[in-house]
């Protein structure tokens, strides 16, 4: 009897070794790909734009998120109570709210840059300067502050309790402070996100159609060389505005554009025929979809399932477990992870950058 008892305990303990392990990892991983990414953008002057400069702060909050949030929930998840404290405690929940709230921002206020520097090119490549991109930075950890603050103040007036738990929970006792929080949070920064990317998407199929008549009717008009010449300089003004080196929805629905297959094609060299332009405009606009279905598609994976389970829970619909809050919370934190791959992975520029910095860590 002593032996199935024993292998019986033995095995949720060896899931919970794994499971922190695991997560031990996942926060290791995240640090070190932000980290890679702030020292990439701060070593490389070619990625001294002001896009950058949002991506160097998206990368500075989830570096954040993975040294002062995840480390002390994988310590809350394997030891199953609070044991450093109160005033620890409230810290951590203030910092985890604000910086997960930032981290979205981010994303909305990238989405948002994108939106006006395909949209609005030349009046918009002006504006976009270090102090705009400051000035965008400091709204969102602004909000963030607002949304995470009003718990913390409202528990240090009057709370007898306060100190004596072994808990160290998010509390749902205000349906007013729910929605307002996930609403600000979450759900308004989502709306604004899809609304912003689907206007950059059709903006973009509208360039690559653009591009692909200009390129018909220059091929019926192929004796004059003017011509050629007017359609190359085409896209061109469309995109003028300075386009990020990291911006991976921009190179892939504009810079693309200008490549040389398409010059190629209009010196009337290989592939100059009109149903290979229409084949390359149709493959670059189902890449630029690609691109932001994955941008898109991380985002709301990580983060809805979370902020569905916060608004049903503070409505009282709905009572999640404790493994079902710790899964949900953690599927958030991995956009932490995902965004530096995301937002980098998609430009050559950045992984000349990234390998020019492995190989000086190898060479020391």
């Amino acid at each position: 009897m002593s032996g199935p008892e024993g292998s019986f305990k033995m095995e949720p303990e060896t899931d919970m070794v794994l499971v922190v392990i695991f997560l031990s990892i996942v926060t290791l991983i995240t640090a070190l790909m932000n980290s890679a990414v702030i020292l990439t953008i701060i070593n490389t002057k070619k990625l001294h734009l002001p896009a950058n400069y949002l991506i160097c702060s998206l990368a500075v909050t989830d570096f954040l998120v993975a040294i002062l949030v995840m480390p002390l929930s994988v310590l809350y998840i394997a030891t199953k109570k609070w044991l450093l404290g109160c005033v620890v405690c409230e810290a951590w929940l203030s910092v985890d709210m604000t910086c997960c709230t930032c981290s979205i921002l981010h994303l909305c206020a990238i989405a948002l840059d994108r939106h006006w520097a395909i949209t609005n090119a030349l009046e918009y490549a002006c504006k976009r300067t270090p102090c705009h991109v400051a000035i965008m930075v400091t709204i969102a950890w602004t909000i963030s502050v607002l949304i995470s603050v009003p718990p913390l103040l409202r528990r240090h007036s009057g709370d007898d309790n306060f100190g004596n738990y072994t808990k160290c929970l998010i509390e749902h006792d205000h349906i007013g402070y729910t929605i307002y929080s996930t609403f600000g949070a979450f759900y308004i920064p989502m709306a604004i996100i899809l609304i912003l990317y689907y206007r950059i998407f059709i903006a973009a199929r509208t360039l690559y159609q653009k591009r692909s008549s200009s390129g018909a009717h220059c091929k019926r008009r192929a004796s004059s060389h003017n011509c050629l010449s007017s359609c190359r300089v085409t896209p061109t003004s469309l995109c003028a505005s300075e386009q990020s080196a990291s911006d991976p929805v921009l190179n892939t629905e504009l810079n693309i554009l200008n490549g040389p297959n398409l010059h190629k094609s209009d010196s009337g060299g290989p592939g100059g025929t009109c149903d290979e332009r229409t084949q390359i405009c149709a493959s670059r606009e189902r890449k630029a979809a690609r691109t932001l279905g994955l941008i898109l598609g991380a985002f709301i994976l990580c983060w809805l399932p979370f902020f569905v389970k916060e608004l049903l829970v503070g409505l009282r619909v709905f009572h999640a477990s404790a493994q079902v809050s710790d899964f949900l919370t953690w599927l958030g934190y991995v956009n932490s992870l995902i965004n530096p791959l995301l937002y980098t992975s998609f430009n050559e520029d950045f992984k000349q950058a990234f390998k020019k910095l492995l190989r000086c860590k190898e060479c020391k």
